[in-house]
């Protein structure tokens, strides 16, 4: 079943750029300058397996009915009348400015579905500015790059919920659509165990990274020896793990030991140093190998807060464990010693192998795609909320000048790794303890263990401020 969507936007915030990227061709004409696009365009755009009408419309501009600016936003009104939903487009890099939150009452008033898109989300800025979209009071905005293709999964799985009947598949192509997105859980998890995961064996020089891949792989595929520091470049190797009914593909990383800084004098160390650490920023799971004979040395800790700053899922192997007498005892001190040691990825799953014996490699590879399952767990708007209402009611926030800190209301707007903004009034004054507070809450209720969490405060501009008082 087809349908139609049209793109409304003020000037300037990527529409064109968006509507050619749907369509595949550069149809319409893209600049910097704002109110290139004048007359409404129709193209055929395909998202995925959804092939739709997809309609460019000048940017929103107040203006008589006569001017060039009134006919231009009567022709986008005639555009908003025609279409089965919306695409409501803005700046991330901007944020909400009023003519957004003008016009996005012209778009509510409308009884279309509508999608909020936050448009040039790439980077920092752009991410920063995406979560204003919240503000508008229109529904989570896919924040979406237009220009890089960036974010198109999030804005076909938004379609999808907008016009569940004209998106359906007939019962013949259903295979086709669950070949293309995955079946979601309650609160929409980012998913999708058909690409291979991304694994990286990271851990200090001779804690037997490439051995432990050589046991996994069944055979010698990686330079081994007893001499610290054999492997240099990062190595990726593709491989099906199975156990069972089970199957998985994987892209196994080898990377070179990492050393303390300090002692790192030889230009070659360097460049493999980068190399380790530009495979932990491409991996989804990082596995820090700890050598069980001296485990949770300072390098280890430094290796796994780097790898936690990065946002990875992350797994803590303890190697060589055929070397250790009194497994058992051992096994819980190591965890006792992670869960003191390591508050940022509380929980994380502590697993004992041997790379020379094979003991434990498997339950290494289970534990490495559970975290990865968590790493790209979403949590609803609703749940958060209602989660968030008992644990303020229960820990209030603190007072700051004799007024209390107001926290209103919690979003995720993405997950690998879960990422939640809190919205409220004076956030920039919430103590580091109530912050820890919230993310441990968070942790333990929603099922969180091991994976790094975002919180991002962002409070509401004070209308007052700089003005004189009136006396």
């Amino acid at each position: 079943m087809t349908f139609t969507v049209a793109i409304i936007g003020r000037p300037n915030v990527g529409k064109s750029t968006l509507f050619n990227r749907l369509v595949g061709k550069k149809l319409a004409l893209v600049d910097d300058q704002p109110g290139v696009t004048r007359d409404r365009r129709a193209g055929e755009a395909k998202l995925g397996d959804l092939n739709f009408t997809i309609i460019d419309t000048a940017g929103l501009e107040e203006g008589g009915v006569e001017t060039l600016t009134g006919r231009m936003r009567a022709q986008t009104e005639a555009a908003i009348e025609d279409a089965d939903a919306i695409f409501f487009v803005m700046d991330a890099r901007v944020g909400v400015t009023p003519e957004d939150r003008h016009f996005a009452s012209l778009a509510r008033r409308a009884g279309k579905p509508l999608i909020v898109i936050a448009n040039k989300a790439e980077g920092r800025a752009g991410e920063a500015g995406a979560y204003d979209a919240f503000t508008l009071g229109l529904g989570d905005p896919v924040a979406l790059s237009a220009e890089h293709g960036d974010g198109l999964a999030e804005l076909y799985a938004s379609l999808l919920t907008a016009l569940p009947e004209a998106t359906a598949l007939s019962e013949d192509d259903e295979d086709v659509r669950e070949r293309l997105v995955l079946a979601e859980d309650e609160d929409g998890s980012e998913l999708d165990p058909t690409k291979p995961l991304r694994i990286a064996i990271v851990g200090r020089p001779n804690a037997g990274k490439s051995t432990l891949i050589n046991r996994l792989l069944g055979e010698d595929r990686l330079l081994v020896g007893p001499e610290a520091g054999v492997t240099r470049d990062s190595i990726g190797v593709e491989y099906v793990w199975r156990k069972g009914e089970q199957e998985r593909a994987l892209k196994v990383f080898d990377t070179a030991g990492l050393r303390r800084r300090a002692r790192i004098d030889d230009k070659l160390e360097k460049l493999a140093a980068a190399d380790a650490l530009r495979a932990v920023r491409f991996a989804e799971v990082v596995v820090i190998l700890l050598d069980a004979t001296i485990p949770f040395e300072k390098q280890d800790l430094t290796i796994t807060d780097l790898a936690a700053r990065e946002g990875r899922a992350l797994v803590i192997g303890v190697n060589k464990w055929d070397l250790i007498e009194d497994k058992g005892a051992k096994l819980v001190e190591l965890r006792e010693e992670a869960e003191r040691l390591l508050p940022q990825v509380r929980g994380a799953a502590v697993v004992p192998v041997s790379g020379a014996t094979g003991q434990g490699v498997d339950a290494l590879i289970e534990a490495a795609i559970k975290a990865h399952e968590i790493w790209n767990r979403r949590i609803s708007t609703g749940r958060l909320n209602r989660w968030l209402e008992g644990a303020i009611d229960q820990n209030p926030p603190p007072a700051v000048a004799g007024r209390r800190i107001k926290i209103r209301y919690m979003t995720q707007p993405k997950a690998r790794p879960p990422h939640f903004v809190v919205f409220g009034n004076q956030l920039d004054e919430l103590p580091d303890s109530y912050q820890r507070y919230l993310v441990n809450g968070l942790r333990q209720t929603f099922a969180l263990p091991g994976t790094p969490i975002r919180l991002t405060l962002k409070q509401g501009d004070n209308p007052y401020a700089g003005k004189k008082r009136k006396r």
